[in-house]
């Protein structure tokens, strides 16, 4: 009966955002993806670069089309669809082992939660996974001897579906089996115990099989079981140094702890526990269901330490209910006017929302995404409508916006010339070929604190540089005097830019009369 309100609440409170245009990885991977499913019925992409990412959102993507058609708002309907699943999920995991109130809190945090909150529209696969990951969790969680068999049979499948979304998804149910055949061992003693924990280890093996499945069917029909060589290089093989595992381990504990304002949950559930608890204090969260949460919080901080390319927050979009859900409670027993502490943490999401962060970050952590989309809607309906035959010098994603009409950008393919970014070297590469491009459009591709204000990122500079393709965009005047082009059009929106750069070229002309027989 809660699941109608939390849709219409995701719903109305993204409405404005359900037209936007495909962003980022939607644009990359994950709607080309879905779109040769919706065509041609083939689970291998054909017109992007298959990654070996398992095929369960294009399948569900592509089956909704068939029934909204194929419209931006009806894919971001589907997603607040499937987040407004989560959320239930999250209900559910937490009033199984608190109360009704904090499980309501729980689910309001999380839904405002910036990343979530930006999430919760956008069709990457990580939010299908994140909906299947907690309702397995909620499944596992729920240690009812009555209902074991049942609970086992539902967290298989939950978890199974995950794996089918994400691949990386297999780290929740892998690190719970570790976890239960530590406990079969240790109270192998106990008769049935023991059958309690074979029960669940047999369970959370079972995701590996489709999974594992899908890797084989990829390998027969790509001759790659991971993807193609570069995705795998990019996020696995190149990884494997261990300075830059530490630092990977750092910066994901401070996704986890603090950024977008997740610092103020942490730190007032740290600052309560020295508020010694009274004697009619509620129960906390279980000791066996607690450990268990920590197994998942701690696998997946390591594991997304570990795998991955970039370290993009959404990797980790179920453990934030979780974080939630264990402040909260902490919150809860220790202090009588916890709701305080509750009003205080939205305050802070709510404001991150909007407000960014004093270091750089990904655009979808928050809205600024949606301040990049409507600058690259502008700066591409501007080519379209002033220079509509030029070839456009640009890099990912224009390059898929400019390209693919079906992403919501232009109503027609243009030519493009691609460069990996705007940095000095490729800029300078650009310049090697002048004659190639006719227009150039140019872009922040990540949001930084304005050189005037406070930057908290700046000393993790060289690192970032070195480990995680951290670069500097040149200014649009920049890029024009080593073109030699004039800007003609640009645009700002709280920190993101985007210009287009027109150059006038000299064409040598002859008019040479026929051949007369």
């Amino acid at each position: 009966m809660l699941y109608p309100l939390f849709f219409v609440a995701i719903y109305l409170s993204h409405y404005r955002l359900l037209r936007l245009p495909y962003f980022w990885d939607e644009a990359g991977y994950y709607i080309p993806a879905a779109w040769d499913f919706f065509r041609l019925g083939t689970l291998i992409p054909q017109t992007t670069v298959t990654n070996a990412h398992p095929p369960l959102p294009s399948v569900l993507l592509a089956a909704w089309w068939h029934l909204s058609g194929y419209v931006v708002s009806g894919t971001r309907t589907l997603v607040c669809m499937f987040a407004a699943g989560a959320l239930l999920g999250v209900y559910k995991l937490a009033r199984n082992l608190t109360s009704i109130s904090i499980a309501a809190v729980t689910v309001v945090l999380t839904a405002i939660y910036p990343i979530w909150f930006a999430q919760s529209t956008l069709a990457h696969a990580d939010i299908f996974a994140a909906a299947f990951t907690l309702w397995g969790l909620s499944f596992y969680l729920d240690r009812t001897e009555s209902h074991l068999s049942k609970n086992a049979f539902l967290a298989a499948c939950m978890f199974s579906l995950a794996a089918l979304s994400k691949e990386t998804a297999i780290v929740t149910p892998a690190a719970l089996a570790l976890w239960e055949a530590t406990l079969l061992i240790r109270n192998r003693s106990k008769t049935d115990n023991s059958s309690s924990h074979l029960s669940w280890l047999l369970a959370l093996l079972v995701p590996i099989l489709p999974l594992a499945a899908w890797y084989a069917y990829h390998y027969h029909r790509t001759g790659f079981v991971f993807g193609n060589p570069e995705f795998l290089r990019y996020n696995a093989t190149a990884n494997l140094d261990a300075y830059r595992i530490a630092l990977c381990l750092w910066h994901r504990l401070l996704h986890l702890t603090i950024h977008m304002n997740m610092f103020v949950p942490v730190v007032c559930a740290i600052a309560v526990i020295f508020i010694p608890a009274s004697a009619d204090a509620p129960e906390t969260i279980p000791k066996p269901q607690r450990k268990a949460i920590a197994v998942v919080l701690l696998a997946n901080w390591i594991a997304f330490s570990i795998l991955g390319g970039a370290l993009l927050t959404r990797y980790l979009l179920p453990m934030y209910p979780l974080i939630l859900l264990v402040c909260i409670a902490t919150w809860r027993r220790h202090l009588r006017q916890w709701w305080l502490i509750a009003a205080l943490s939205a305050a802070a999401f709510l404001a991150g929302i909007w407000i960014n962060p004093p270091y750089a970050f990904a655009p979808e952590d928050n809205l600024t995404y949606r301040d990049m989309i409507v600058l690259h809607q502008h700066a591409v309906r501007f080519i379209d409508q002033t220079y509509p035959q030029a070839t456009v010098l640009t890099a990912w994603p224009a390059t898929s916006e400019l390209n693919r009409p079906e992403l919501g950008y232009t109503n027609h393919p243009m030519k493009t010339v691609a460069i990996e970014n705007f940095a000095i070297d490729q800029i300078q590469k650009a310049a090697t070929d002048p004659g190639n491009y006719d227009v150039a459009l140019i872009f922040s591709t990540k949001w930084e604190p304005p050189a005037n204000r406070i930057n908290l990122g700046r000393h993790n500079e060289s690192a970032d540089t070195k480990y995680f393709d951290f670069h500097r965009d040149l200014a649009p005047d920049e890029v024009a005097t080593l073109l030699h082009g004039d800007i003609v059009w640009q645009a700002h929106r709280k920190g993101e830019w985007a210009a287009v750069i027109h150059f006038p070229r000299i064409v040598e002309a002859a008019l040479t009369p026929p051949d007369v027989h």
